[in-house]
């Protein structure tokens, strides 16, 4: 199932322009032939296998958030942009900046591999992601693959896959800016440069943010003062067609965040985030059914804590090679991929100082026939970890159009992720941990025509030898040790949909979920059965509007299931008006209705918060 998160005007494909840097930004991630670019004037998939792909032929569960959605959204982090989408669940300790987990179809935050511009982004700490340390001014697209993707991507991508995509050049020149001033005496400020010409292609972007904040932790034992943030963000890409059909790019990106937070009664407390990520790729079209990528790139990030005083240092190293090869109806696609990981842990006064590496190299086999109304794909992969040896994993997809606008999928995959380094080596490490492993099975069902579109997709995925912090034992600390002791089960049912009647876009989904400790029988911490999102978007000549609605269903904080979070449900409202061709206004409310709630225990959310936002495009 395929869903897309676009303007008012084109709910459910992306037209003109906008469709043209859609597929021109595939084209240079790996390489279009002629078949795929007849399909260029509706949306075009990378995510799903690691290749353009049209919409129209994925036999995966995606959404699309492309540029127009992210500034309509009034998202102050990736996060929040995120759970607006089918299937993602956010708990966060306070507000935009604060730690945050993300839970894709009910998966741990480790479950969910992210990459930036191809690069792979993770924590060799406790694993996954840092969201709140993600950039999101700069963001061009997102895509997201919900289900297991570890026969295309290898370790990590459990519950799903986020591929970020920033700014990239076309033909001519373009740039903009934009300035949103808020509640707490919140500021955030962008601009952006991009053009192509004579075989030449760059962008430019930077930001800058800044927030005041809110008391995130109003408790008698937490320090009582406002936690703010500050965060800046840049980003630079270049691309040179040097001869006929081949092409170089470099991308560099840089983001940092300072935050505040509760730790204690007494001291002010801040994290500090940095990410740092540059990639150097080429490729090839030798013929209209040949082409070959190349991509070497480096990642690192860091987390800090001050005056409690704790550092852990990740760096990643990729090189991937790809070539996709088309005879006929029928697509071959090889991929030979090597993954160097890095920690360093400095001492604190609790730990000795930890630093590690491991690698992984990998090959990776994709098939996939379109014979009439049928689709088969199959992906075949294998990774040797220079801890744990050889790990294969594998996936098979059936596609039918049964009916003109119909069409239905049944698709099984098997996944795994292998333990971080500080699982395995910290004083709470035990060296004999074992990779977690899943099998997912869904259905899909998707109808779409003349600009509606509706999707019902079911799975179930179960994760075996999963890591839990447990009770002292083998490892050097007295106060617990990871373990390999847990079985989990996450099942459910998405129903989602959009129409468009004139002016008026509506669209929403309703998840059902049943993420359970299958050893325990409980439900998983700070997960809800039942979550809802409903939106309104109306536009009348120079006018645009939209409402938002968010239910989310009772959860746990705690795994006894004896913490309740009660259930809440959010209101948002907003307002645009284009002042002159390509300077426009927006203002929004969000949580009209001022509604306490709490994703974390004893950590408050957003009260009723507005903002206005000034933003400017070269037309």
């Amino acid at each position: 199932m395929f869903s897309l998160l676009s303007g008012p005007s084109a709910p459910l494909s992306v037209h003109g322009a906008a469709a043209r840097a859609a597929a021109s930004l595939c084209v240079g991630l790996t390489g279009l032939s002629s078949a795929q670019a007849q399909a260029a004037l509706e949306p075009v998939v990378v995510t799903a296998t690691r290749s353009p792909l049209a919409a129209s032929r994925v036999l995966a569960d995606v959404s699309v958030v492309d540029r127009a959605a992210i500034e309509r959204s009034g998202a102050l982090s990736l996060g929040d942009v995120l759970q607006r989408l089918p299937g993602i669940e956010l708990a966060r300790n306070g507000g935009p900046g604060t730690a945050t987990s993300l839970f894709l179809r009910g998966g741990e935050t480790r479950h969910t591999a992210v990459y930036i511009d191809g690069l792979r982004v993770d924590s060799q700490s406790t694993g996954g992601a840092a969201w709140e340390g993600l950039p999101l001014e700069l963001v061009e697209r997102i895509e997201v693959l919900r289900g297991p993707g570890a026969a295309a991507y290898g370790s990590d991508a459990v519950a799903g896959v986020v591929q970020i995509f920033t700014r990239r050049g076309r033909e001519g020149l373009q740039a903009g800016a934009s300035l949103t001033l808020g509640s707490w005496h919140t500021a955030v400020a962008q601009a952006n440069l991009a053009g192509a010409s004579g075989g030449v292609d760059y962008a430019l972007a930077l930001s800058q943010g800044r927030s005041d904040g809110y008391n995130a932790r109003p408790i008698a034992t937490a320090n009582p003062d406002d936690d703010g943030w500050r965060r800046s963000s840049a980003q630079a890409r270049v691309g040179w067609a040097l001869l006929p059909g081949q092409r170089i790019e470099a991308t560099l990106n840089t983001h940092r965040l300072r935050s505040q937070y509760d730790g204690s009664l007494a001291n002010d407390d801040v994290s500090r985030h940095t990410l740092r990520s540059g990639g150097l790729s080429w490729q090839g079209r030798w013929s209209e059914s040949s082409q070959t990528r190349v991509l070497l790139g480096e990642t690192r990030t860091t987390y800090e804590t001050q005056p409690s005083y704790y550092r852990t240092e990740t760096t990643l190293r990729n090189l991937t090679v790809q070539h996709d090869q088309r005879f006929g109806a029928h697509q071959l696609g090889v991929t030979l991929e090597r993954r160097e990981d890095g920690l360093l842990n400095p001492a604190t006064a609790f730990a000795a100082t930890l630093e590690g590496d491991r690698h992984q190299d990998a090959l990776g086999l994709l098939w996939r026939s379109d014979l009439g109304d049928h689709s088969i794909q199959a992906q075949a992969r294998h990774d040797k970890d220079s801890e744990f040896g050889g790990h294969a994993t594998g996936s098979l997809a059936w596609g039918w159009r049964f009916q003109p606008g119909w069409r239905a999928t049944v698709s099984a995959g098997t996944s795994f992720r292998a333990p971080t380094l500080y699982q395995r080596f910290s004083q709470y490490g035990v060296a004999t941990l074992e990779p977690e492993s899943g099998r997912n099975l869904e259905v899909g069902l998707r109808w779409a025509s003349n600009g509606s579109e509706l999707g019902l997709v079911a799975w179930r995925n179960r994760v075996e030898d999963l890591i839990n912090f447990g009770a002292a034992g083998p490892c050097a600390s007295t106060f617990g040790c990871y373990e390999n002791a847990g079985r989990a089960q996450y099942e459910g049912v998405t129903l989602s949909g959009r129409h468009s009647l004139g002016a008026l876009a509506l669209s929403g989904s309703a998840d059902w979920h049943d993420p359970r400790n299958l050893d325990t029988d409980k439900q998983l911490a700070r997960r809800a059965r039942k979550s809802a999102r409903l939106a309104v978007d109306y536009r009348l000549a120079a006018w645009s509007f939209g409402a938002e609605w968010q239910g989310v269903g009772q959860r746990f904080d705690n795994a006894a299931n004896t913490l309740v979070l009660p259930g809440y449900g959010l209101v948002n409202l907003r307002a645009g008006h284009e002042l002159s061709p390509g300077l426009s206004l927006e203002a929004r409310v969000d949580n009209v209705a001022d509604k306490a709630y709490q994703t974390a225990n004893t950590y408050a959310q957003p009260g009723r918060t507005a903002q206005l936002a000034l933003r400017w495009a070269m037309r």
